[in-house]
């Protein structure tokens, strides 16, 4: 890491404080972590369960602004990612670096003071674990990156259900699990049509590092144990036939895009990429809908037991 895209930085202004937080991403967190709250078994004040939402918010926005800080020169590098604040040279690093702290250590503080210190030191993990594990150590470090730092976003479900009941029980646990193994195939299908970024700046992500052939059947892989993984929250009990009846179609469909990527070559098609980019679009999709799902369950059925 230099200091070598902050030379002369132009005045920052509100909205390149915003996209450090990265509010695509931090929009499926919120809705997964909200999730987890209102499928939890139990009850939260709305103020105070306005508040768990608005840490975890935060928390993501801090995490994914130490993200960029740290990874400013890579940012750089790459198309996907040079207009960013800090390449773009609209932001000073180091206003960066303390934005991000802040907002870090502010949502930790709250969380424990207004929920509780069980849910504010999983906050803590997961904000570590996405700036430190996953951004310093696995990210320019080994292929399997995506794998291991994939935890990092498995949290927020976690943290909203932890907000509620006090306790880490086997349904949260569960859809932790779901959203981990998720993330490789969610990944690896972006990381097919954007290779190249990655292979200028020198991260090993795995179609730079193993290829192609390697990074499809790993997709398919991930995403034949995901489909039995989603049903859990069924077998077990903690859902019922919305989310059962949800998880099976979705996450069938999510396995035919997941075939289309794995079983095929780029050859004979004026958009080879095409079906990456469609199991891409489809995945996030695939979570909203199946979190989405488990929250309907519980509201209209009154799933939700604490298992």
């Amino acid at each position: 890491m230099n200091q070598s895209v902050t030379l002369h930085p132009l005045p920052a202004d509100w909205r390149d404080f915003f996209a450090l937080t990265k509010p695509r991403v931090m929009s499926l967190v919120i809705f997964t972590g909200l999730c987890g709250m209102l499928a939890a078994p139990g009850h939260i004040h709305p103020v105070l369960g306005f508040t768990a939402i608005l840490c975890i918010a935060i928390g993501a926005g801090g995490a994914a602004a130490l993200n960029q800080w740290w990874e400013a020169d890579l940012d750089a590098g790459m198309k996907r990612t040079a207009q960013r604040p800090i390449p773009a040279g609209r932001m000073d690093r180091t206003n960066a670096r303390d934005f991000g702290v802040a907002l870090s250590f502010a949502s930790v503080l709250l969380m424990g003071l207004a929920i509780g210190w069980l849910a504010a030191g999983i906050l803590a993990i997961s904000i570590l674990y996405y700036a430190v594990v996953y951004t310093v150590w696995l990210k320019p470090r080994t292929p399997q990156n995506i794998v291991i730092g994939g935890g990092a976003g498995a949290f927020p479900p976690v943290i909203g259900w932890v907000a509620v009941t006090g306790d880490i029980t086997l349904m949260p646990v569960v859809l932790f699990a779901i959203i981990f193994f998720w993330t490789p195939p969610h990944f690896w299908a972006l990381a097919l049509f954007v290779q190249t970024d990655y292979a200028k700046v020198g991260i090993p992500m795995l179609p730079v590092v193993a290829g192609e052939k390697v990074t499809r059947r790993q997709i398919l892989i991930y995403s034949i144990l995901l489909l039995p993984l989603s049903l859990v929250p069924w077998w077990i009990g903690g859902a019922g036939a919305i989310y059962g009846v949800a998880a099976a179609a979705l996450s069938s469909l999510f396995l035919v895009f997941a075939a289309r990527v794995g079983m095929r070559t780029r050859s004979g098609e004026d958009d080879p990429m095409k079906p990456e980019k469609q199991l891409f679009g489809y995945s996030v999709l695939y979570l909203f809908v199946l979190f989405a799902a488990l929250v309907a369950d519980r509201l209209i059925l009154g799933q939700g037991i604490s298992l």
